[in-house]
């Protein structure tokens, strides 16, 4: 592959995004974790409980901070980098990111202030409905993130417009119901409970193999126990129902997936394991499952799942209708006055595959121009290299199923067995933190590698998105991005790891004071036990 300014382009924002989303999946899981065990405090009144809910609100705080620091040059990419992308679905993408600005970022931002200044000025409840709020911030942040990356996934509710030559809005709430966005929304932020939940286990067992903070340490994996089973059921769940849209939305994706090049009978299986040629268009020595891939995939037994060979022939025709949009678009552009209704009514009737033909301009400057063979090139370019696909997928499974093991164990440990937990679960705990955060990275790896060549899915390819840059300005600004955010991650780690194991800070008047009220309680029972069951005195 020929490594150009595109692929430069690609590279910078791929770096800075994986970058940003190191930090994203622990502030979404962190924020709830912390507002459950405040509300816990709330409704016990148990110190324990606020000394955990102010331990692990320190290190969301410190997560938090870098991921804004890291978050704030993603959006200005759009107009550095991609400024054709910007302008040509500006009018789409725009909103949704401003949405979670208003919205979202300022909602989070405010209360999170708040939360850690406001424990002596607030009330126990006012400073529980704070906590809430940071929490239902973080998760809106995501929702319109998601929505507008679901847009690019799926692209609903926006018709291009020729006269401006940019995609428009024309539904707002078939862009904010898109199904692809619900999905991708459900699904990223119970990965990032998850995180969080396997964060809050691996530390609190690290104490415990030292001996240190252990109240702390056993209830914060009941907490994490039991909030990352159910957000690990809920990622496997949720995963499945994002392949089913991916069905209708997004075909070539799924079948780069499963490596799956001929289109199978239905119901189609799901292969295990295999090597995909992609030369050969065949997968050696693959270990299939039967029907899964049928049920997975269209919900039932009948419905057949194009493969990529039949899905690139597709391509070639929609290349062919394309041309034939883009050459009655030549012809609205030039005659705008008096514009021929039969051009327009031809215009109407290809638009929809317009942006294929825009694949040729990476081979020729005008689509029209273009010969068979490169219109042959241009159809096979909708096919993703395959082999990464179908490992990174199969890899973020497998440590999906590897979370929920994980969390049932610790559950049932949790909750049958007194909160005892065996030295070498408690190693494994501690070695699997980094986990969550490869499968996450994985996840958006199939989600945006998956999609070229477009940037937005049928309709804008990538070779068209971006700005007109010098390799040379691209490659200083990416490795001042490396730089930068290589030094942000360093100094997150090191207040991580420094708080970690300076260990919690321990309120020792309210602690001091609630030991006084349970012994006063302890006794009160004491003597009203012994007046309702004073002494039998033997009779004479």
């Amino acid at each position: 592959m020929e490594f150009g300014i595109v692929e430069l382009s690609r590279l910078q924002f791929a770096t800075t995004a994986m970058y940003h989303f190191l930090f994203v999946p622990l502030t979404l899981g962190l924020s709830v974790v912390v507002a459950i065990m405040e509300t816990v405090y709330v409704m016990t009144n148990r110190p324990i409980w606020r000394q955990m809910t102010k331990f692990w609100g320190m290190l969301f705080g410190i997560n938090f901070a870098l991921g804004v620091a890291t978050g704030i040059t993603m959006e200005f990419q759009f107009g550095m980098n991609w400024s054709y992308y910007s302008h040509y679905v500006g009018d789409i993408f725009g909103a949704p990111l401003a949405m979670e600005g208003l919205m979202a970022f300022f909602l989070e931002a405010t209360f999170v202030g708040l939360f850690f200044f406001g424990w002596d000025k607030l009330s126990k409840v006012a400073h529980l409905t704070v906590a809430w709020l940071v929490a239902i911030g973080s998760n809106f942040s995501a929702l319109w993130i998601l929505i507008a990356n679901g847009w690019m996934q799926n692209p609903v509710g926006a018709e291009f417009n020729p006269m401006t030559m940019r995609m428009e809005m024309t539904d707002f709430f078939a862009v904010l119901f898109n199904e692809v966005a619900q999905a991708k929304f459900v699904h990223t932020v119970s990965a990032g409970y998850v995180t969080a939940s396997v964060f809050v286990i691996g530390v609190s067992a690290w104490y415990l193999l030292r001996e240190r903070h252990v109240e702390l340490a056993r209830r914060s994996i009941t907490v994490g126990a039991a909030f990352g089973l159910a957000a690990a059921f809920s990622v496997v769940l949720l995963g499945d129902e994002s392949g089913y849209s991916a069905t209708h939305s997004q075909k070539m994706k799924l079948a780069a997936i499963e490596a799956m090049w001929e289109t199978h009978a239905a119901p189609a299986p799901f292969n295990l394991v295999g090597f995909p040629d992609q030369e050969a268009r065949e997968t050696h020595y693959a270990l299939e499952i039967p029907w899964a891939m049928g049920l997975i995939g269209t919900r039932s037994l009948t419905t057949e799942i194009p493969g990529i060979n039949d899905l690139v022939a597709q391509a070639e025709d929609r290349i062919r209708s394309g041309l034939v949009a883009y050459e009655a678009l030549l012809d609205v552009r030039t005659n705008r006055d008096a514009t021929d209704p039969a051009v327009m009514a031809t215009f109407e009737a290809h638009s929809a595959d317009l942006g294929f033909a825009f694949l040729l301009k990476k081979y020729v400057d005008n689509p029209l121009d273009a010969t068979e063979a490169q219109i042959v090139l241009a159809s096979n370019d909708t096919v993703p290299t395959v082999w990464p696909l179908f490992w990174a997928f199969r890899l973020m499974v497998a440590l999906g199923f590897g979370f929920i093991a994980t969390m049932l164990y610790f559950f049932y440990r949790a909750s049958f067995k007194g909160m005892n937990f065996p030295r070498p679960a408690l190693h494994l705990a501690v070695w699997m933190i980094p986990a969550p955060w490869i499968a996450a990275e994985l996840g958006w790896f199939v989600a945006e590698f998956g999609r070229q060549p477009w940037t937005v899915d049928g309709v804008l390819p990538t070779a068209m998105s971006v700005s007109a840059l010098s390799m040379t300005e691209v490659a200083l600004t990416l490795a001042g991005f490396v730089i930068f955010y290589t030094v942000l991650f360093i100094i997150e780690m090191g207040l991580m790891l420094k708080y970690i194991r300076k260990g919690p800070f321990q309120d020792v008047d309210e602690t001091a004071a609630w030991n006084t009220r349970h012994k006063d309680r302890l006794a009160g029972r004491r003597n009203a036990d012994a007046i309702a069951q004073p002494d039998q005195q033997p009779a004479e």
